[in-house]
């Protein structure tokens, strides 16, 4: 039985899953959850360094292929693109890869805060790398069957929402990823009717992404990576061709851009 029950039936069997971001929460629980779904024949793990991936699951599961990737660096992008596929196209591609807080970047309080070095940072992580991977592999999706380009975003990207303010950085490099991925929809639609590209907010997950900032979060909206996964591949697997660029967060419903 795959994790949490979640076996994607709307994929045919033997399907071919690639994940961006392997060595982080939600890269990890996805290539476990893919790698014990029976109706997948592989999943592809990719991170900074082959060494991560292994130290980071050692329950590897066997049908996992571990390859290397930098978000920076399109020519590892597009020889990922090649390796992956050199067997055949692939049915569903997963971005789970993110930056928030790392070192001296730290979310912004106030527009007094932002540097030029830290807007170029998470727009790179955020919204490029991404956007890059969509280059390469948004063409390497099976033809005349479904498959799904998923890229994980966050609620806190949508304009109309945003009653807070703050976060500048990542806030506006989400809300560009999820152009991006709308543009990348109709772009699809018009070659592969069958394929889907869509942006994904996991909720709040115990990540060290989200870590210095769950202390107002109640429990039960703090999510186990396993479980937030187990509701975001359901999403995936429930998605009609007119939710196709569309930013949904993981029960399903739809976050307004």
């Amino acid at each position: 039985m795959a994790m949490h029950g979640v076996t994607l039936e709307s994929l045919r069997t033997g399907y071919r899953a690639v994940v961006f971001g392997a060595n982080g929460g939600l890269g990890a629980a996805f290539v476990r959850a893919l790698g014990e779904d029976p109706r997948c024949a592989i999943v592809y793990a990719g991170s900074r360094a082959v060494t991560a991936v292994r130290g980071h699951t050692a329950e590897l599961p066997s049908k996992a292929s571990p390859f290397r990737f930098d978000l920076e660096d399109e020519a590892s992008i597009a020889a990922a693109a090649q390796s992956c596929s050199a067997e055949g196209r692939v049915h569903l591609v997963i971005v789970a890869t993110g930056l928030l807080h790392d070192g001296s970047l730290q979310p912004e309080r106030t527009w007094r805060s932002m540097t030029p070095a830290t807007l170029q940072r998470a727009f790179a992580i955020n919204a490029i790398g991404p956007g890059l991977i969509a280059k390469h592999f948004l063409g390497q999706l099976a033809v005349g069957e479904r498959a799904v380009f998923a890229a994980l975003s966050a609620r806190v990207s949508s304009i109309s929402d945003n009653r807070l303010g703050g976060w500048h950085a990542y806030r506006a490099s989400k809300a560009a990823l999820n152009m991006l991925v709308h543009n990348f929809a109709i772009e699809l639609a018009r070659q592969s009717p069958a394929a889907l590209c869509v942006a994904l907010h996991p909720g709040t997950v115990d990540t060290p992404l989200s870590r210095p900032f769950q202390a107002n979060v109640a429990p039960e909206k703090l999510f186990s990576p396993e479980r937030s996964v187990a509701d975001m591949l359901r999403v995936i697997d429930r998605l009609t061709p007119a939710q196709s660029g569309q930013l949904l967060a993981w029960d399903g419903s739809v976050i307004p851009f």
